[in-house]
């Protein structure tokens, strides 16, 4: 019992996680209000679960500011790349229910693939750029070949998002307590799902070095070609 309550036991450790993930939830909340810098924060996301993940989450606040800051303009150009495509796949959904027939299934089966790599890129291109250090081209490039080459865990993360989001939109009693959810952990804790999917890709490219005793990683440090 003793082991249990022990400040560096599993009991503890778990709640300091909870906790981490509550106030990454809220920095991330807070940060991207503004829209534009939903990207920024996305990777900032990333790069705290990332090393949380591998045990070297450090100071959450700090950590998360750092890559913001960082990563600021090569995310923000991504995240405008992709609303401008996400607008694009919209138009197109309304435009493909006016066509019939052998034309109207081919956009709509060019649309259905379009919308599928657009999710498997959102997906990795800000974990990507968390932790690569790469042009915005590449990052891009980088994720949507990550994406197809680790076919089943993408699969399976895309299934965890849209359950989710399926979940909270189920009926008006899901919708609020999946709001209050979603605003107290439930962006960090997809991202720390997510993590869990990407280090043993990211292990694989760019093997992690060893740290000077004391020493905090800093982001970005490896490039992924």
């Amino acid at each position: 019992m003793r082991g249990i309550f022990n400040l560096d036991g599993p009991l503890f450790n778990a709640l300091n996680k909870f906790s981490d993930l509550i106030i990454l939830n809220l920095l991330f909340v807070v940060c991207s209000l503004p829209v534009v810098t939903i990207g920024a924060s996305l990777t900032a996301l990333s790069y705290v679960t990332l090393k949380m993940k591998e045990g070297e989450e450090g100071y959450v606040a700090r950590s998360f500011f750092r890559s913001f800051k960082q990563n600021f303009r090569q995310a923000t150009i991504i995240w405008i790349f992709m609303l401008l495509v996400a607008v694009l796949m919209f138009l197109d959904f309304r435009i493909m229910r006016l066509y019939e027939g052998t034309l109207g299934t081919v956009i709509r089966i060019s649309v259905y693939i379009g919308a599928l790599l657009w999710s498997m890129i959102l997906v990795y291109a800000f974990p990507l750029l968390a932790r690569f250090v790469n042009s915005v081209a590449q990052t891009l490039q980088n994720a949507i070949l990550l994406a197809i080459a680790n076919a089943p865990r993408t699969l399976l993360l895309l299934a965890v998002i849209f359950a989710a989001a399926f979940l909270t939109l189920w009926n008006a009693t899901t919708i609020i307590w999946g709001i209050l959810i979603w605003l107290l952990i439930g962006f960090s804790a997809i991202s720390y799902i997510s993590s869990m999917l990407f280090v043993p890709i990211f292990h694989r490219l760019a093997p992690p070095e060893e740290e000077e005793e004391g020493e905090e990683p800093a982001p970005d440090e490896k490039e992924l070609t």
